[in-house]
């Protein structure tokens, strides 16, 4: 098959060039946007009257005819196609003849790409967007559940202070509402329209770029041509969105692999999530959570290829951009895999309260309250602080608990329980703050879903 580009070429390429050189193996699922932001720019092309109305509509019909044939499964891309572009184009000229050699006026593959990519890129995270925001409605409703339910709270994996479920949740709630607001930012950076930059200088035809814009409900045109053909800060950002918001996965996975363990047993993860030994037979492993731990890594990976590709690249278009894909499709597949599957896991899961109350009791947890107790009643903090101290080594040595040194009088009451319900500071772990927490994570949540 003779390429579309092969005028002042006499001879075709080398077969394993071909191969090298092919996208279409990867770039085949935006075929759908390929052939939308098609519609969009003959739509224009007939509107400005550099095609003819006719013209124009048989365009249009064998492009949605290539489309059923794609779905149908009647068309199957080989190396010869190069790229999805090409795919679409040479059998739309095979269908319609010449005609179909007018679509690619006043366009390159440059800027052909690019709209691909970011028609694509804002359809899916619109999708991990509804997923994000998924996960936050099934973090609320367990926070609900857990609000008023006492555990430890660590520092340097150290028993530091009592705090509640509820508290956690809403922890890992406000990180996913920060990458949810990453990446509707990264959203409208993203959605601007590059149809009509061509190969990087626009084109001497009278197109018009905003038309395409309203077509695609792009928010306008990109400013200048050259920049835009050559600009993937866009994918840029949004796999920093999606490194940022697996580190977080990865941080709640690493703790549910703790709280599942014999020595913690935290929590009973649903056997839905979880595997077994091929040896061991009791063994009930959580590898769910193992491998999201794994995944961030692939998504890490992802970041750091493009920004390694993007590094030395002049202006305007290289090859080397056709390797922006690949990694972005992976982070893409990867982290909206990831956000499904720990919501889900996520709401299976269930705190054991009879194993965390038997932890309660160890590690001074309530040391803290004590000195502000001391400071209450006038101490200077640090000299309640060196107080408390001295009082915690005695009890090391002696065996016993902060609470069997003295009466209640002098140390004010520091059972566990009153000592989170005290902590009503605003952002505190007391169960009224944290219903203050949920109250307003959720009026925040139901603000994105109109």
């Amino acid at each position: 098959m003779a390429s579309l580009w092969g005028g002042r070429f006499e001879k075709d390429m080398d077969e394993i060039v071909k191969k090298y050189n092919a996208s279409i193996f990867f770039d085949q699922r935006m075929y759908n946007e390929d052939i939308d932001g098609s519609i969009a720019h003959v739509t224009m092309l007939g509107k400005q009257g550099i095609v003819s109305n006719e013209e124009k509509d048989q365009i249009i019909a064998g492009l949605e005819e290539i489309r059923k044939e794609i779905v149908e499964g009647k068309i199957l891309f080989t190396v010869e196609d190069e790229d999805i572009h090409m795919g679409i184009e040479s059998r739309l000229i095979d269908k319609i003849g010449d005609v179909g050699k007018k679509l690619h006026t006043s366009r390159s593959r440059n800027d052909q790409c690019q709209v691909d990519i970011r028609l694509y890129l804002r359809k899916e995270i619109y999708e991990i967007l509804n997923s994000l925001c998924y996960l936050e409605s099934v973090i609320l409703e367990k926070a609900e559940k857990y609000e008023d339910k006492i555990t430890v709270g660590f520092t340097h994996l150290q028993h530091a202070q009592p705090i509640t479920i509820g508290f956690v949740f809403m922890a890992y709630f406000q990180m996913f509402k920060r990458d949810i607001e990453r990446l509707t930012d990264t959203l409208e950076r993203l959605n601007y329209n590059p149809l009509g930059a061509c190969a990087l200088a626009g084109t001497t035809m009278p197109i018009d770029r905003h038309l395409t814009s309203e077509l695609l409900s792009f928010t306008a045109p990109t400013e200048n041509a050259m920049d835009t053909v050559s600009d993937r800060d866009y994918s840029l950002e949004f796999l920093s969105d999606a490194s940022i918001s697996m580190m977080h996965l990865s941080r709640w996975a690493e703790e549910f692999a703790w709280w599942n363990s014999s020595e913690f047993s935290y929590i009973a993860i649903d056997d839905s999530f979880c595997t077994g030994s091929s040896i061991m037979p009791q063994k009930k492993n959580p590898d769910m959570a193992e491998l999201i731990r794994g995944k961030v890594g692939r998504v890490y990976g992802d970041l750091m290829q493009l920004l390694t590709v993007m590094k030395g690249t002049p202006l305007a278009y290289n090859k080397d951009f056709q390797e922006d894909k690949e990694s972005l499709f992976d982070a893409i597949d990867t982290w909206k895999a990831t956000i499904d599957i720990f919501a889900k896991m996520l709401d299976k899961t269930e705190f054991r309260m009879d194993q965390i109350e038997k932890q309660l009791g160890k590690g001074f947890l309530n040391a803290t309250d004590i000195a502000e107790h001391f400071a209450k009643q006038g101490i200077p903090f640090r000299e309640a602080h060196s107080i408390v101290g001295h009082m915690v080594k005695a009890c090391e040595k002696k065996g016993c608990d902060l609470e069997d040194l003295t009466d209640e009088e002098l140390l004010g009451d520091i059972s566990i329980k009153s000592c989170v319900n005290a902590r009503v500071s605003f952002g505190g772990t007391a169960p009224s703050e944290v219903h203050r927490q949920i109250e307003v994570g959720r009026q925040w949540l139901n603000s994105l879903e109109r």
